[in-house]
């Protein structure tokens, strides 16, 4: 079992450091692709995390984070097929915590990448951020259903087509 949350996380101050949208095509720069690399390895890295659907935009990401609460001891891998093992949960289950809380994936998802972007910066010639890359804070959504968790990806999926006018 499983609490799914809907992550969004802006840059500071909006910028737009990670590519382009071009009619309603992202086109990455090596820092979104980067950013992509994370998000897509974040369940290699520490057990009891799985990524469902995600997007990288030009100044944020959006992703469906699951913290798993029944992870054994043996070795883990990502899954091939997003969304495949997803068992929604209401409330968290008596006397089983999840490997790691929301607030500890997106702090270390934020350290990871900002990391790797001072040395894109410092190496690759990528934009300079002034003070963070970040925004301090960040949105998050927990998943109750099937409905909602379908709306979130669409939402993910077609996050692109509404970029002109949002911006």
């Amino acid at each position: 079992m499983a609490e799914v949350y809907f992550v969004a996380i802006c840059t500071q101050h909006q910028e737009c450091s990670f590519g382009e949208i071009v009619a309603g095509v992202i086109r990455s720069n090596d820092a979104g692709n980067m950013i992509q690399g994370v998000l897509s390895n974040l369940c290699k890295e520490y057990i009891g995390i799985e990524i469902d659907e995600f997007i990288v935009m030009p100044n944020h990401i959006h992703a469906i984070i699951l913290l798993n609460t029944n992870v054994g001891a043996g070795p883990h891998a990502c899954p091939e097929n997003k969304g495949s093992n997803i068992q929604l949960i209401k409330g968290q289950p008596h006397r089983v915590a999840p490997t790691m809380s929301l607030p500890d994936v997106v702090h270390r998802f934020k350290s990871l990448t900002t990391s790797r972007y001072i040395d894109g910066v410092e190496q690759k010639g990528w934009l300079r951020f002034a003070g963070k890359l970040w925004q301090r804070n960040y949105y998050e959504h927990i998943i109750r259903n099937e409905y909602d968790l379908n709306e979130i990806r669409e939402y993910i999926v077609n996050n692109t087509l509404k970029w002109e006018s949002d911006n």
